[in-house]
């Protein structure tokens, strides 16, 4: 059966990562759970319904479950096997996207590939401050050696 969770907008990595945690503590029939990019908002999660329902209720940022069970046809399109590579390396100056640095330029100190994330120094900060952000964040700056 897939459910989907309501989740706080922009918190759906944490939750999944929060999700991911408690299903190794316990022993829970939950066989995936992911969160499509393009989709803010909701979580898909695969499992036993009592399963689901006892873990969404315990995981912060989770608001909630849809009653309605999620046919593998509806979510297809975001079961796609390969994720884009991550294009970016340390040194690339960017722009942030989205999130609280919206706007800002930023270079990138460290790219974490497995978890889709890059650590950040804001370029007119005062003091720089490693931030590490979702490299769907981040757009690389058109001039580029």
């Amino acid at each position: 059966m897939i459910l989907t969770a309501r989740t706080t907008r922009g918190r759906e990595k944490t939750a999944l990562n929060a999700l991911k945690s408690a299903i190794r503590s316990k022993n829970l029939d939950i066989k995936a759970a992911f969160h499509p990019a393009d989709l803010k908002g909701y979580i898909f999660i695969e499992g036993k319904e009592s399963d689901i329902r006892d873990l969404a209720s315990e995981v912060r940022n989770i608001n909630g479950i849809i009653d309605d069970e999620v046919k593998v046809e509806k979510i297809e399109k975001y079961l796609d096997d390969e994720q884009e590579d991550i294009k970016l390396e340390v040194g690339h100056e960017v722009e942030v996207i989205g999130g609280a640095f919206k706007g800002e330029e930023a270079k990138i100190t460290r790219v974490d590939e497995t978890n889709r994330e890059v650590t950040i120094e804001l370029l007119e900060a005062a003091v720089p401050i490693p931030t590490t952000v979702d490299a769907d964040m981040v757009r690389k700056k058109a001039k580029q050696d």
